[in-house]
């Protein structure tokens, strides 16, 4: 049993780089503004904020990997992955239409945050299938240099989204003479420009990718796995397992930093006015991210996944580690621009990792509920980042900066995890064994 790979398409790839493209506009809204709107329209407390954030944890621990597996087992005339990303596509993009309306009806904290909810449930509901469709694709072997171009996409959504959240912030307290740039936004009417935008990328490409993308087809019988052995077969792998705690403490460092962004450069320059130069510094590091990601996908290819996963690491732990003693607006932008470098490369270099172990396994069908887990590693991160993170600054005095020596302890002790892994560069045809799994493949 195996994936039926189609003749590789450029075609197919750019298609998939778009609705990359459009989900991070939908990511960068939430990263870009909605810390600002919890802020400005209903407390100051780091706490709340963050619990009201952590939403997005919770949905991004639950969603995908349910979703992820049900798509794996899931048979239309469309395929297995895109009428799930058509309807996530289509009902999140409503809904970030919904955030904006809720906030400018000045409706109740509990109300805005199931709005958020429901937001973050919708993002997260075709992400899995998302992240499936690339290895389902294309092959092992050119999966490095393919996931560097469609996270180029990505985080040039990020840059997109930033960029034009900074510009609206800077003309409409110019044009309104008001400095809160949240409240300058609103009186000047640009408030929902960026909801507009983000909402049609998310409809336009969800239902682009639905009618464009002809999935492969699964060659032999779909093996059985059921929900409890594909979480028994993560918990006993040892490769499996290594990664994704690396993925989870990797990114926990990060949204330490990314879901408090706005606090910590109030901590830094001592003032509330940073929405743009928030959203500034942001669009920067999607800068060069997009040159860590262009530099770390062919990497992958070339010197082994290992290697070019730890040097993306060490370049990400660089700026953590500084992050402490930092006092400008100089160094702080120094700072995140330098540590999107690691970043990038981290990105481009471990998306392919799932998919190339299930190449290994013989498990290819399977890599809807494999990559739901690679997100819900991701998105745990989040729940804790704001739960945690906000009682963290909260011990420090309401100094935001404390995250940055925090982050850096967690990728500290994720990389040695990598690099104890067995099998990451195996790149022989030999399948290698898995203890206490049964080979579901044997005699297809």
């Amino acid at each position: 049993m195996g994936i039926d790979k189609r003749k590789f398409s450029w075609g197919m790839v750019l298609s998939l780089a778009l609705l990359g493209f459009s989900m991070s506009t939908g990511w960068a809204i939430n990263k870009g503004l909605t810390f600002k709107l919890l802020q400005e329209g209903y407390t100051n407390a780091p706490a709340v904020i963050g619990a009201v954030l952590s939403l997005q944890g919770l949905m991004g621990l639950i969603v995908p990997p349910l979703m992820g597996y049900y798509s794996d087992v899931y048979s239309s005339g469309r395929g297995r992955r895109t009428p799930f990303v058509l309807a996530g596509g289509i009902l999140a993009g409503l809904i970030a239409l919904a955030i904006y309306l809720g906030y400018v009806a000045r409706m109740s904290l509990a109300a805005f945050a199931v709005i958020l909810a429901a937001f973050y449930f919708f993002m997260y509901f075709f992400v899995a299938q998302y992240r499936s469709l690339m290895p389902d694709v294309v092959e092992s072997g050119a999966r490095g240099k393919v996931s560097g171009i469609i996270t180029l996409f990505e985080w040039m959504g990020n840059l997109f989204l930033f960029g034009m959240i900074a510009f609206l912030a800077v003309k409409a307290s110019a044009v309104t003479g008001v400095s809160d740039e949240i409240k300058a936004m609103s009186e000047a009417g640009y408030l929902w420009i960026p909801f507009a935008v983000v909402a049609i990328f998310l409809i336009g490409s969800a239902i682009y990718v639905f009618f464009r993308v002809k999935e492969p087809k699964i060659k032999g019988e779909m093996p059985e796995e059921s929900l409890w052995d594909y979480f028994r077969t993560i918990l006993s792998d040892r490769d499996f397992l290594s990664f994704y705690i690396a993925q989870m403490l990797w990114w926990l460092s990060f949204e330490f930093i990314a879901v408090f962004m706005f606090g910590i450069l109030e901590s830094v320059l001592g003032t509330s006015s940073v929405t743009a130069l928030g959203n500034a510094i942001m669009a920067l590091f999607n800068v060069t991210v997009l040159i860590g990601a262009i530099t770390g996908g062919p990497l992958y290819d070339r010197i082994g996944r290992r290697k070019s996963i730890i040097i993306g690491g060490v370049l990400f732990l660089i700026p953590l580690l500084l992050g402490w003693f930092i006092h400008t607006k100089l160094q702080v932008t120094a700072l995140i621009g330098f540590a999107g470098i690691g970043w990038g490369m981290l990105m481009a270099t471990s998306w392919p990792v799932i998919g190339d172990l299930l190449t290994k396994y013989e498990k290819e069908a399977f890599n809807g509920r494999y990559y739901g887990f690679f997100e819900a590693t991701k998105s745990f991160p989040i729940l804790i980042a704001g739960l945690v993170g906000g009682g963290i600054v909260q011990l420090a005095g309401g100094n935001y900066k404390i995250l940055f020596p925090v982050g850096a302890i967690f990728v500290l002790i994720a990389l040695p995890l990598i690099w104890g892994m067995k099998h990451l560069d195996v790149m022989s045809n030999e399948k290698p064994g898995i203890d206490k799994i049964e080979d579901t493949q044997e005699g297809v």
